[in-house]
């Protein structure tokens, strides 16, 4: 049987949920095929990190994830880079937001959240094979009630590392495999007397005070851990050449590595509460980043796109903003609106950002193997670590605000191409954050200016475009006017309290090549509801 779709999603995990949420915010309703009949239990990333925080709290799932009814709050005291303390404190405005959840948490919130947008959710199927012409895809599935095929304008690959999206299309996946590595992780019970009561710090006798959840390198190893709440502390080790045993993981395993690492006992109970709980050994891993993340009519998401040694936050962080990235302008082009070259723009926009995150899991994978070369280099990168500078740059690369995006035009503004920043706006009603205003994933103009001109510039675009009049805050950055893409990277900025002619058609001609011809009959069915007059939007 032959089932028409407009977009069929390989892969019910973070990143396929989050595009499957963005299509449908966008007015398309895809289909995503999930292998597992239900969600994982296995622990796997412990959170968030980084500008996909603020991006989450834009579409409104930040507080469904952190039961939290406040806004994102920066780490602004301190972090690790290659287990070397950033004083964060040295920053003006850090970029470091963590969300401390688990996986299978965010899964949950967001397959709930993909239901109530009208997602088909098929579990229990799995692609098993993929060919395209040049109108659609086809797609083989071995499903609950047996084999099926179905037929879509598009596909994305968002089933992980070991894609078979990504290796039914013939796209190759280059980069590097380590075998030195041996990781050792386990939820486990330390002394209770061992730790800080008022900073959660791990006193070990012999050895001394280990933060939590920072690594902490010696010339043996690595070591770190983290009390996340509710959960019994998860201990891990790193270590290099390790024999190779086919014995199952233990404890005991646990124990032995910490005293080579620490030279220092740490004695370790079995987790308490009801579990998952994890006990695993994981040797080698692999950097390695897809020939292309688009192949026609099919593309790539998170890991089936790049995997990194760096695992879980960092890995979040880039793959939902890939399916954030892609998920609007997909729907651009099945509504026919899109501009030319602007699908070509998710894999030039996205394999930047995925260089980035791979030269920081490489250069810190670098800086924290043994040796005392190693420990030399870490020296003087420590000295550097007391310049505002260094901290700001790694922050920036650890959290990815560090990536612009080339908006087609030359000397932009600072803002242009940059992730917007957060905003509070004066209106009629109150006070607004832009994160209220960013839930419907539409193209947004915030016009600050004193004559409304931007506004009026784009005044035959509001079936298109969210237009909003307002005052900025007294601490807002100084821009007085800003046109956003769906994922909140700006797309025209201007600093003029009255724009010039010439900055207005600037600011037409960037409508244009992001969001297409105004006036589409097809769009405007598909966009609908301009936010005005101005009021938060609710899930």
């Amino acid at each position: 049987m032959l089932v028409i779709a407009d977009v069929i999603i390989a892969g019910g995990g973070p990143n396929g949920l989050m595009l499957a949420c963005e299509l449908s915010l966008a007015g398309i309703r895809p289909i995503v095929l999930e292998r597992l009949l239900e969600p994982s239990e296995e622990p796997k990333a412990n959170g968030l990190l980084g500008q996909v925080v603020r991006m989450v709290d834009r579409r409104g799932l930040y507080k469904r994830l952190s039961d939290s009814s406040g806004p994102p709050q920066p780490n602004s005291a301190y972090f690790m880079f290659a287990a070397m303390g950033l004083d964060l404190s040295l920053l003006q405005d850090s970029p470091l937001y963590s969300l401390p959840v688990p996986q299978r948490r965010i899964v949950q919130v967001l397959e709930e959240r993909a239901t109530e947008l009208g997602v088909e959710i098929r579990r229990g199927h799995q692609v098993v094979g993929v060919s395209q012409d040049d109108d659609a895809v086809t797609v083989d599935v071995a499903g609950t009630d047996g084999d099926y095929r179905l037929q879509a304008r598009y596909v994305v690959g968002a089933d992980g590392a070991h894609s078979a999206t990504r290796k039914l299309s013939g796209i190759g996946f280059p980069g590097v495999s380590y075998d030195r590595r041996t990781n050792r992780t386990a939820h486990a019970t330390v002394p209770a007397h061992w730790v800080d009561p008022a900073t959660g710090a791990l006193n070990v006798p012999g050895y001394g005070t280990i933060l939590p959840f920072l690594p902490h390198r010696t010339e043996h190893g690595g070591f770190s851990y983290a009390p996340f709440p509710g959960h019994p502390p998860l201990i891990s080790t790193t270590e290099w050449d390790q024999p190779e045993t086919g014995e199952p993981m233990s404890l005991d395993e646990l124990r032995a590595s910490i005293r080579r690492i620490l030279d220092a006992d740490l004695p370790l109970g079995p987790p308490a509460g009801e579990g998952p709980h994890v006990l695993r050994r994981l040797t080698g891993g692999n950097t390695r980043v897809a020939e292309r993340f688009r192949d026609r009519r099919v593309f790539l998401v998170g890991d089936a796109a790049h995997v990194y040694t760096a695992g879980g936050g960092p890995g979040l962080n880039l793959g939902l903003q890939d399916a954030i990235n892609l998920g609007w302008k997909l729907a651009a082009q099945i509504r026919d609106s899109a501009s030319p070259g602007l699908l070509d723009s998710y894999e030039t926009e996205r394999r930047q950002a995925a260089g980035r995150m791979v030269m920081n899991a490489q250069a810190q994978s670098a800086l924290t193997a043994p040796g005392s070369d190693v420990t030399a280099l870490r020296e003087l990168f420590t000295e550097l670590l007391g310049h505002r500078d260094t901290i700001q740059h790694l922050a920036d690369l650890t959290a990815g605000t560090d990536v612009r995006y080339d908006m087609g035009v030359p000397d932009p503004h600072p803002a242009v191409g940059r992730f917007a920043p957060d905003l509070e706006l004066h209106t009629p009603t109150g006070t607004v954050r832009l994160a209220e205003l960013t839930r419907s994933a539409r193209p947004l103009l915030l016009d600050l200016t004193e004559d409304a001109s931007a506004a009026r510039a784009l005044a035959d675009r509001r079936d298109q475009i969210s237009i909003i009049t307002a005052q900025p805050q007294p601490t807002a950055p100084a821009a007085t006017a800003l046109l956003l893409r769906p994922d909140c990277y700006v797309a025209w900025a201007s600093d003029s309290p009255r724009p010039d002619p010439a900055e207005l058609e600037a600011l037409r001609a960037a409508t244009q090549r992001w969001f297409g011809s105004p006036n589409h009959p097809q769009q405007a069915r598909k966009l609908q509801n301009n936010v005005k007059p101005l009021e938060p939007t609710t899930d």
